[in-house]
């Protein structure tokens, strides 16, 4: 028995050390796997919470060309927003080392107001510093509120291949009565004020409302042509299709007088301003400062009629 006893007892010993190595070493592997973790987890957030400001970069200090970013729709809650745009361009402007300004632009267009907003201030520092020429590079596209902005420069550049122009107003809407009627789904809706379903997908277009949003649509045009010719002046060729929304390329755009000429951003900082060295300027938002401006347009955009765009 007492044999039987001991090895019993050294059985239950080894398994029980056994069990204590694997907790150690399973406490070591956890300890190793959340260090892990929370060292992942720290670099996202630094990298979620870091503003990237403008990237002045070593050579601010030295006579160079100023660069700031137009990309993307133009609206708010996107990167090309008139309140990351207009500090990027004023930021450019006060350092007394950029020789000139650099907007290149890459846009469809977007919102009339911010690319109003944006041209407003482009306007207002020049005014400032009138030593500091404004040169709007085209990359891919300048269309609509790309080119409401790019007008505000004083020269205008682009590549062969660029598109450009898109002079006009639109605003998007479908209609789904007839499908209604054919399903047999009844409509259902509540309205305090004559007008507040104004481009009901729902309804049957009404006469009255739709001249109305012409109107609308018309008066922003007319603005935005004002805006293009006191921009361009004489430089616009005399077409009437200047102003119907068609685009063109860099090489077509030059023969309306939409541009100034074909170069990229490169060769305005090295033969025109003489200034080979570029340094960005523009504003760069953190992921969440993104993420919960999408949130907000997202739900603004739900609660609101569609605006007009310059698209």
């Amino acid at each position: 028995m007492d044999q039987d006893s001991n090895w019993e007892r050294q059985a239950l010993e080894r398994i029980a050390s056994a069990g204590l190595v694997e907790q150690r070493r399973s406490r070591r592997w956890g300890i190793f796997f959340k260090t892990l973790g929370f060292l992942y987890f720290s670099l996202f957030l630094i990298g979620l919470f870091a503003i990237d400001g403008a990237d002045y970069g070593v050579s601010s200090t030295q006579p160079h060309s100023a660069m700031v970013r137009l990309d993307g729709v133009i609206a708010d809650g996107e990167s090309a927003n008139a309140e990351q745009i207009n500090q990027a361009l004023r930021d450019a402007f006060d350092n007394t080392f950029a020789k000139a300004v650099i907007i290149k632009i890459n846009s469809p267009g977007g919102s009339p107001v911010q690319s109003a907003q944006i041209n407003k201030e482009i306007r207002r520092l020049k005014a400032l510093h009138p030593e500091k020429k404004v040169y709007a590079v085209v990359d891919d596209v300048c269309a609509s509120g790309g080119l409401y902005v790019a007008v505000a420069a004083d020269e205008i550049y682009a590549n062969e291949s660029s598109i450009v122009g898109s002079i006009g107003v639109r605003m998007d809407g479908f209609g789904f009565v007839d499908a209604m009627d054919k399903l047999g789904v009844e409509r259902r809706l509540l309205t305090a004020g004559e007008h507040k379903a104004l481009l009901d997908p729902f309804a049957p277009v009404d006469r009255f409302e739709k001249n109305h949003l012409q109107g609308l649509l018309n008066s922003i045009h007319e603005e935005f042509i004002s805006v293009v010719k006191a921009g361009r002046g004489d430089r616009l060729a005399d077409n009437t299709n200047l102003f119907s929304g068609l685009f063109w390329s860099g090489r077509g755009a030059l023969e309306l007088g939409l541009i100034d000429g074909l170069a990229s951003a490169d060769e305005v900082a090295r033969d025109l301003i003489e200034a080979e060295e570029i340094i960005d300027y523009s504003i760069k938002p953190n992921v969440l400062d993104q993420f919960a401006s999408r949130i907000g347009t997202a739900i603004a955009s739900s609660l609101s009629l569609v605006s007009p765009q310059l698209r």
